[in-house]
């Protein structure tokens, strides 16, 4: 059986929860991915052109600095990698997270909750940044979906 691993970023809980059913209903390691600086609801504010989130996502070229790396990723072949959509993609800090390590020869699944946008093209804009591995293109939840239609989802990969 394959090393699964759950990581996660997630602003207002959301994303923590369904991470935390995914990770329960397929046995998975739980990872949270950090900012080194935490986000403030102010930061988090994507009506204002001058917040945090809102500037960090118009500079593709942004990587917030992550609090904490997960010291044995060798050790896994699947990794689920969650967060919120934020302006039709993944955060900054999820860019950050998949140039950290190598994921050669690993499945890495994007995994997204939002309230109405849909995943996008977060799989390939993840896939540009994780040479050598295979990135799904990935599915957006509700927070409200169940551990087992969470790991009925995971089983193509496991």
């Amino acid at each position: 059986m394959s090393r699964v691993l759950v990581a996660y970023f997630s602003a207002s809980g959301v994303t923590a929860g369904v991470a935390k059913k995914l990770a329960a209903g397929t046995g998975a390691d739980l990872f949270e991915i950090r900012p080194e600086t935490p986000y403030t609801e102010a930061d988090l504010n994507w009506q204002d052109a001058g917040s945090r989130s809102s500037v960090e996502m118009k500079d593709r070229s942004s990587r917030p600095a992550i609090l904490e790396k997960k010291d044995n990723m060798a050790d896994y072949d699947v990794i689920f990698v969650g967060f919120p959509v934020w302006w039709y993609r993944e955060p900054s800090i999820i860019d950050t997270f998949m140039e950290q390590y190598d994921f050669s020869g690993k499945t890495v699944v994007p995994f997204a909750t939002s309230g109405s946008s849909g995943i996008g093209d977060c799989g390939r804009n993840m896939q540009a940044l994780a040479k050598g591995a295979k990135v799904a293109v990935g599915k957006r939840f509700a927070g409200s979906v169940s551990e087992n239609e969470l790991a009925a989802w995971a089983e193509e990969w496991l």
